[in-house]
């Protein structure tokens, strides 16, 4: 059984393809600059080499049929025709209040996810170019919709609802939703397995720290909780995204700078977080170097970052009256001990202790790194959302 999964971004396509009898990947790689001049596919090789094939892509189907043909290919590809693709499955930013698990994808379930477009503008629609594109190219093919926010509809409305009138939840759906559900969903269980405790019988913090960012309460196995909110700039501090901010402090701003709503929407979303602090960039490790080079607002960037994550799991551990598990992912969580510790050390009221050694030899593996007699199980856990989705198209078709 072969599964395609994609994921596609307004000017990017990302793919791989799992052989679902050994959960193994057996080829991947992304399509860039979509609808650009220079526009191109990098192509993983089984070997860790690279291989970019450049072509002009002016939009979504080029990409998936690029893809298609080097899977195919005699040379770099791994299947012989594209009938051994069994089906693809989709990431899907929103899926609203509509959609609280992966469905197969219909006519119906294809105009419930446009219209969920304005509650996602930037990622819907790139979404549904991927779900035409392989309607287009492979018809008979069954597809699924795996979604960001499927995993948060558990939580609460006391958690999820805003403190506005309540005629504008009735009326537009403003809620919270969260994003990075199936990486939420993924780590807390991969946690639980890899620990070797029962998934409903557990309090779990899930840090899914990188360029973007969220924290997840998941109680028993369920998400009670989580720091994104009706779209993703809310929350932790991130690469480029403002996080929580002061309502009264973005109006301020707008009137200040005489920004419309699309220009402030850019401000918090691309011109924010660590790289507008730090004046410097939104990667991590160039903020690191910056930092030993002695930058102060470099230092600041950093330090706001931390602090911030500290707070949602001091929050969380109290939404849940405890926590017995605290679990780190994405890039900055799997690869950077620096910052796992500094958080880690803010956390000792809860009974954190990690293993400094452990942590600081960790990058992008499982592993536990809390010590023995730690109150809360802290543990590293690489995140797979396209085995996520992979395995949730085997079960639905």
């Amino acid at each position: 059984m072969k599964i395609l999964v994609l994921n596609c971004g307004s000017s990017s396509i990302k793919y791989k393809l799992f052989d679902m009898e050994q959960k193994k990947v057996i080829a991947q790689g992304g399509v860039e600059k979509i609808g650009l001049p220079d526009s191109f596919l990098l192509v993983k090789l089984p070997n860790g080499e690279k291989k970019k094939i450049e072509k002009q892509m002016p939009e979504h189907t080029v990409g998936i049929q690029l893809i298609l043909q080097v899977l195919t290919d005699k040379e770099i590809g791994c299947i012989a025709t594209l009938n051994e693709i069994n089906a693809v499955g989709h990431r899907v930013v929103h899926g609203g209040e509509k959609f609280n698990k992966s469905v197969l994808i219909t006519p119906e379930v294809r105009s419930e996810i446009e219209a969920c477009a304005e509650l996602a503008p930037l990622h819907n629609p790139a979404n549904l170019k991927g779900i035409d594109a392989i309607s287009e190219i492979l018809p008979k093919v069954p597809q699924v919709a795996v979604f960001d926010t499927a995993f948060h509809q558990t939580m609460p409305d006391e958690a999820y609802m805003y403190a506005i009138p309540y005629e504008l939840y009735e009326k537009y759906k403003i809620r919270r939703y969260g994003f990075h559900g199936t990486s939420h969903r993924y780590i807390s269980a991969r946690v639980c397995e890899f620990l070797h405790t029962d998934a409903n019988n557990q309090k779990i913090v899930t840090a899914h720290i990188g360029n973007g960012g969220s924290c997840a309460a998941v109680l028993n196995g369920k998400s009670v909780d989580t720091s994104m909110g009706l779209t993703p700039v809310e929350g932790l501090m991130m690469g480029t995204r403002a996080g929580d901010l002061d309502l009264g402090a973005a109006t301020f701003i707008m009137d200040k700078e005489h920004l419309s709503t699309a220009q402030f929407n850019n401000l918090v979303n691309k011109q924010s977080g660590l790289a507008g602090v730090s004046g410097v960039s939104s990667d991590a490790r160039d903020i690191d170097a910056a930092v030993r080079a002695g930058n102060k607002r470099a230092d600041l960037a950093r330090r706001m970052f931390i602090y911030r994550v500290v707070k949602y799991i001091g929050a969380y551990a109290a939404a849940m009256n405890g926590v017995d598990t605290l679990v780190f992912a994405g890039g900055i969580g799997e690869n950077d001990p620096y910052i796992r510790q500094q958080i880690c050390s803010r956390l000792t009221y809860l009974g954190v202790r990690i293993d400094e050694q452990k942590n600081a030899g960790s990058r992008g593996e499982e592993i536990e790194i809390s010590t023995p007699e730690s109150k809360v199980r802290v543990c590293v856990i690489p995140t797979d959302e396209e085995l996520m989705i992979a395995t949730d198209t085997l079960a639905l078709i």
